[in-house]
């Protein structure tokens, strides 16, 4: 059961700007991997074991979009999700981050997994 994350709280769109920055200062050079998941392609992992460089929101009007950056000492590879439509974290038992699931609305379903190390 140790790969079981259960995502429980929805971050709130009028947050995401804030939640990414924290988030990117949390947990910069944290190791993870990016999964999509969408039921008419089928899933694919774009990225394991790289380290996070940052995620960066655009709210709408400035681009709605979402970029996962990885990188150690600079960008070597970007994930954008257009048109996010749903923020989900998971966190383990002592409160610390091991997922963010975002939802975009073409359906399609980004799962950022961070390495719980």
């Amino acid at each position: 059961m140790k790969n079981k994350i259960e995502l429980t709280k929805s971050v709130p769109r009028e947050r995401w700007g804030e939640f990414f920055d924290q988030f990117s200062d949390g947990n910069r050079g944290r190791h993870m991997s990016i999964e999509i998941i969408n039921s008419e392609i089928g899933d694919e992992e774009l990225i394991q074991d790289a380290p996070l460089m940052a995620m960066v929101y655009d709210r709408p009007g400035k681009g709605d979009d979402l970029v996962i950056e990885v990188g150690k000492d600079e960008v070597t590879y970007a994930h954008t999700i257009d048109s996010p439509t749903e923020v989900l974290t998971g966190q383990s038992e002592s409160g610390r981050m091991l997922a963010v699931w975002i939802s975009d609305a073409a359906g399609t379903k980004t799962l950022v997994k961070l390495q719980d190390s």
